[in-house]
């Protein structure tokens, strides 16, 4: 039965589509500057071709830019858009060269045109409030997160898995199928810690195989845990042996909750190698996951945030029993009745990954055979998985709702780019929605892979690698003139990394490209370097206005995806949403969308 609380209101397609006229006339002047390729900086003279001013005042202009931004970000909401307008700007770009003009004119647009201060996104908070009004939790409120994963995908994973925890139970959905599910994270925590049914698809065979045995090791964590527990069904608290010591290798830190221990690799574990209960069991619960889930250690730490049993945080019937447990274990009545109770009810709160390939086209009855009403959901689903997830929310009768973060924007396909090569295509990555398709927009590749860029990570002292990216501009000058080659098709790698010096750059550069080193001396490398060192503030300064653009590039792809779910008939809900912190977790807004029947339409 669907919830009665209405959900807040969003943008609608009349406003997203004044504010794609308002986004594509500053990108009409603004694109060429992303779609310029850092390696021909030099060689195509982009500086001078795009750029009408000197970069130390650019430079200058920028960190100006950035100060008033935070100002202005501090102030109340009311005050803020009032201080936002720009009616009155100078002119951004040249009207014969195109190039630019005023750097605080180009910085306050962008700003304006991105998806943070256009107003158009639905905070988290009132969403979660709006979803939850009518309903209970779904489950133990004492019970905190786990961070069972490196800091950055614990922080997506937690936020996402309570977001799509809240949806599914405003649409009474118990299935959810996470696309591009990878090592199985979110998948595994939604059935876990939620209670929820997860289908966990993967193109990747390695990534599913990877997904099932660390699945199948934290099943064998809860056995153990079961069979030891003293513990009832209303949470008391784990109780451990006396006798039993801490192994030597082992160290707990019980104030802090931070663990090491040796690495024992997929050993089964037994009572012998469990710590003494000294009144937590944080440090026994995260020895163990280290133990048994770690897949690698410095991958998935996995730990728990109080002092709470495993058997009270994961769903009785999430987990199958061991035949040799189930026959070697004394079981107390209780016992044997919950794990009748699982056998019963085995299609709830069970994790099962899948090798699939999803297209717009996938037919989710042949990938799952007991599909029944469910939610999609996708964390960080890669260039075109992501489009096509909106497209199988839309099309599917079955799929009800819709929770998609996408990334990796330079692996989009784009229907306008690259025509006269007569790509046969029916499904493009982008655009989605008519009125970019009457538009026939596109970015290209170059400025897609610019909206990657981290505008709140640059903004806290994580810069871009200028050096680095200085040193593959200048090596590609040395190629054009000593070999021949304007366009260089093979890729130099993270070669930088390795090199003590640009000599040493530029020679393992030329060994990797396959071309003969004896033609430049150390002389000539070393004179090209000294030429074009003056000149590495262009580049940085370059970079850093690509890097104000981000934002809007990113911003044209989320509302494009926003206005194709606005035009869906069937759709009642839809909506964009930051959903993690863009410094931890730069690709951080979320597209969600409901079906009619989960709103109460």
């Amino acid at each position: 039965m669907a919830a009665a609380c209405p959900l807040p209101r969003t943008p609608d397609l009349p406003t997203l589509h004044a504010k794609l006229r308002d986004l594509l006339s500053f990108l009409r002047g603004a694109l060429a500057i992303s779609n310029a390729h850092t390696v021909d900086f030099y060689t195509n003279s982009v500086w001078q071709e795009l750029v009408d001013l000197p970069p130390e005042s650019v430079l200058a202009a920028l960190r100006k830019s950035a100060t008033e931004a935070e100002r202005r970000e501090a102030l109340p909401l009311g005050e803020a858009e009032a201080g936002s307008g720009f009616t009155d700007l100078p002119k951004i770009f040249c009207e014969t060269s195109q190039k630019l003009l005023s750097v605080e004119a180009f910085a306050l647009t962008a700003e304006h045109c991105s998806v943070r201060s256009s107003g158009l996104c639905t905070p988290v908070e009132q969403l979660l409030t709006a979803l939850r009004a009518n309903k209970r939790q779904t489950t133990d409120e004492n019970v905190k997160a786990i961070e069972f994963m490196n800091t950055k995908k614990s922080h997506e994973v937690q936020a996402m898995s309570e977001l799509i925890c809240s949806i599914a139970d405003y649409c009474d959905l118990k299935q959810i199928i996470d696309v591009g599910s990878g090592k199985g994270y979110l998948s595994s925590f939604l059935s876990l810690k939620y209670g929820l049914n997860v289908y966990g698809i993967d193109s990747s065979n390695t990534n599913t195989h990877g997904a099932k045995e660390r699945n199948r090791k934290l099943k064998k964590h809860w056995n153990l845990y079961h069979s030891q527990s003293q513990a009832d069904a209303s949470g008391l608290a784990l109780k451990m042996p006396k006798e039993l010591k801490v192994p030597k290798e082992v160290k707990c830190k019980g104030h802090s909750g931070s663990v090491q221990s040796s690495r024992l690799g997929n050993q089964d574990v037994s009572a012998e190698v469990l710590p003494e209960f000294s009144g937590s069991a944080i440090s026994i619960i995260r020895k163990q996951q280290k133990n048994l889930l770690a897949q690698p250690v410095e991958e998935e730490n996995l730990c728990f945030e109080d002092a709470f049993s495993l058997i009270d945080l994961l769903p009785v019937d999430a987990i199958e029993p061991t035949s040799s447990q189930v026959h070697n274990t004394e079981m107390s009545g209780l016992r044997k009745e919950r794990r009748n109770t699982t056998s019963k009810a085995r299609d709830s709160s069970i994790y099962s990954p899948l090798t699939s390939f999803i297209t717009a086209d996938s037919q989710l009855h042949d990938i799952i055979e007991d599909l029944e009403d469910c939610l999609m959901v996708g964390l960080h689903t890669c260039g075109d998985l992501a489009p096509n997830t909106l497209r199988i929310f839309a099309s599917k009768a079955e799929v009800k709702g819709v929770c998609s973060v996408g990334c990796c924007y330079h692996l989009l396909s784009e229907e306008f780019e690259n025509q006269h090569k007569g790509y046969a295509k029916e499904n493009w990555g982008f655009p989605m929605c008519h009125y970019l398709k009457e538009e026939r927009w596109c970015c290209g590749r170059n400025a897609r892979m610019s909206a990657c860029l981290a505008l709140e990570r640059v903004a806290v002292g994580q810069g871009l690698p200028t050096e680095s990216l200085f040193y593959r501009a200048v090596l590609q000058n040395i190629i054009k003139d000593y070999y021949g080659i304007s366009k260089c098709e093979q890729h130099v790698g993270k070669i930088y990394s390795k090199c003590s010096s640009f000599l040493e750059y530029v020679r393992m550069s030329l060994k990797k490209l396959g071309l003969d080193e004896s033609k430049v001396s150390e002389e000539i490398i070393m004179d090209y370097y000294e030429k074009y060192k003056p000149r590495m503030n262009e580049l940085e300064a370059f970079n850093m206005l690509k890097v104000v653009l981000a934002p809007c590039i990113e911003t044209l792809i989320l509302l494009d995806r926003l206005c194709y779910l606005k035009e869906q008939e069937d759709v009642a809900w839809s909506a964009l949403v930051k959903l993690f912190d863009p410094v931890q977790s730069p690709r951080c807004y979320a597209v969600i969308a409901l079906k009619k029947q989960c709103d109460g339409s």
